[in-house]
């Protein structure tokens, strides 16, 4: 009996690590090349934070708490908002 509960563990372990490697594969589609990238986060409160991502060659900085995600500011991923030669401030 004790020997079943361990195959039976053992192949729920290895079904896990199968699937997050089939996972992880699928994510970087095709060629690699993915359409949103997370480049940090910075929690501001027990179950809130503030989240710099890029898509589609814009940087995004959105509010996240548990009910709601609010776009805080937006700005090409090539310049910094206020810096010069930018095209200006963040904008929502």
């Amino acid at each position: 009996m004790l020997a079943s509960l361990v195959l039976v563990f053992g192949l729920m372990g290895a079904l896990l690590w199968l699937l997050r490697r089939m996972q992880n594969k699928l994510q970087a589609g095709a060629g690699g090349q993915r359409q949103l990238r997370l480049l940090e986060t910075l929690s501001v409160g027990p179950r809130q934070k503030i989240v710099l991502m890029e898509v589609d060659g814009q940087r995004l900085v959105v509010g996240v708490s548990p009910q709601q995600m609010q776009a805080l500011g937006q700005w090409p991923a090539n310049g910094l908002p206020g810096a010069p030669g930018s095209e200006g401030a963040a904008h929502a």
